[in-house]
């Protein structure tokens, strides 16, 4: 362990840093420069940050439990985890550390430790449902391996949220056997535990559960589900890894797109409804609908509650992603159009109203202008959005021109 009062300067050093460069950085100051305790990947990932991170903030956000249980049933990191769980709660516990692993979004599906560093990590929701990416919990080392595909550690004040300034945290990106970051490997613990060997501790088990991941591969190989990329905004396409197109009738798109935005999965009588609301359907064609669309899928829904275990990337579930971190700018690149827009399933109806409100009050609490004038582009007929892309546009914008066009045609019509 480095000398305590070696780690009480360096801690002391990261204070002065940051009260002296994050309050002038909130207020739209310049980058940190010339600041010799501040390494150049947190003064960037500090920047990055304050667009979307409150540094008082006193916890990570949570995501929904019964999601991430599923998330975490679903994963590849589990299998190989399991097998190292007695290994990893002994190096926690001897060590006084919590031990966590993510998926590739930064939310933690599974931790261990110690019941004090249990406790301790939970308050700042250093637990199972927690996000720890880049634009829900500032600059960490969590959010800086995801970011980068590099190993990490942030200690005490290198952290943009001061709630976390006790801490050090190691972290290391796990990678499948294709190369894929599936998610991270964390050991973290008190800023006076900060130890020289922690890191390669944590190396070293993210490189074994990389080669459990590779011995299973072949086991697994035969039956893995293809991965699948669901376009459903604006357009209606269902994409196979490769550019393979993926054969569905419009029904079956209709039940890949609200499992692909429900991850949790529903009960059949759910699902029914949400295809087909009221209107008299038997029990076979619903039930030949979803037997078709598990055929296409490899096997990938589950029965009884139907869920997705297949690999699937939706772009409208992407646009809720974006939205929750607060990221307007990924929410209005990926947002091309209404949800499925022939659909009248009632499933998709509600979802399809959803994500154009979201997605519009996301732009009108947003103080950029380009924020509106993008959104405007796709929503001519929308006066309030017109009035907010003209109230932030400065006098002499030459984009104003346009903003007022918009305003005058959504008036007269």
């Amino acid at each position: 362990m480095a000398g305590s009062s070696d780690l009480r300067r360096r801690r002391a050093t990261l204070e002065d840093a940051w009260s002296r460069w994050v309050p002038r950085m909130r207020a739209a100051g310049p980058r940190p420069s010339g600041v010799a305790a501040l390494r150049d990947d947190v003064a960037e990932s500090w920047v990055r940050s304050l667009s979307s991170v409150d540094p008082t903030q006193d916890s990570a956000p949570a995501a929904d439990g019964d999601a991430v249980r599923h998330r975490w049933n679903a994963s590849p990191l589990r299998r190989p985890v399991d097998g190292l769980a007695e290994e990893l709660r002994s190096i926690a516990e001897d060590a006084g550390f919590v031990t966590a692993v993510t998926d590739e979004s930064g939310t933690i599906l599974w931790t261990c430790g110690g019941r004090t560093m249990r406790r301790r990590a939970e308050r700042v929701n250093f637990a199972p449902g927690g996000r720890w990416d880049e634009p829900a919990m500032g600059t960490n080392a969590l959010s800086l391996a995801l970011r980068t595909g590099r190993p990490s550690s942030v200690f005490s004040a290198e952290h943009l949220v001061t709630a976390l300034h006790g801490w050090v945290c190691y972290c290391a990106p796990v990678h499948g056997p294709d190369g894929r970051l599936l998610g991270v490997l964390d050991m973290s613990t008190t800023w006076d535990r900060s130890h020289p060997l922690a890191m390669s501790t944590v190396r070293s088990l993210a490189a074994t559960i990389e080669a459990r991941l590779r011995a299973e591969a072949p086991r697994r190989a035969p039956r893995a589900p293809a991965p699948v990329r669901l376009t459903c905004l604006g357009s209606e396409q269902a994409v196979r890894e490769g550019g393979v197109p993926l054969v569905l009738r419009p029904r079956q798109l209709e039940i890949l797109t609200l499992l692909a935005l429900e991850p949790d999965g529903f009960p059949p009588e759910r699902l029914r409804t949400a295809l087909y609301g009221d209107r008299p359907v038997t029990a076979s064609t619903f039930k030949a609908e979803i037997s078709h669309l598990r055929r296409a899928l490899d096997g990938g829904v589950t029965t009884r509650r139907y869920a997705l275990t297949a690999p699937v990337s939706c772009d409208a579930a992407d646009v809720l992603r974006a939205l929750e971190s607060g990221d307007a700018d990924t929410a209005l690149d990926l947002y091309r159009g209404p949800l499925l827009p022939r659909s009248v399933a009632p499933g998709i109806e509600a979802w399809r109203t959803f994500l154009e409100v979201a997605v519009r009050e996301a732009v009108l609490a947003s103080g950029r202008p380009e924020h509106a004038l993008r959104l405007g582009e796709r929503a001519p007929y929308d006066a309030e959005v017109h009035e907010h892309a003209l109230r932030l546009l400065d006098a002499g914008d030459p984009r104003r021109a346009v903003a007022a066009g918009r305003l005058a045609t959504a008036l007269r019509d």
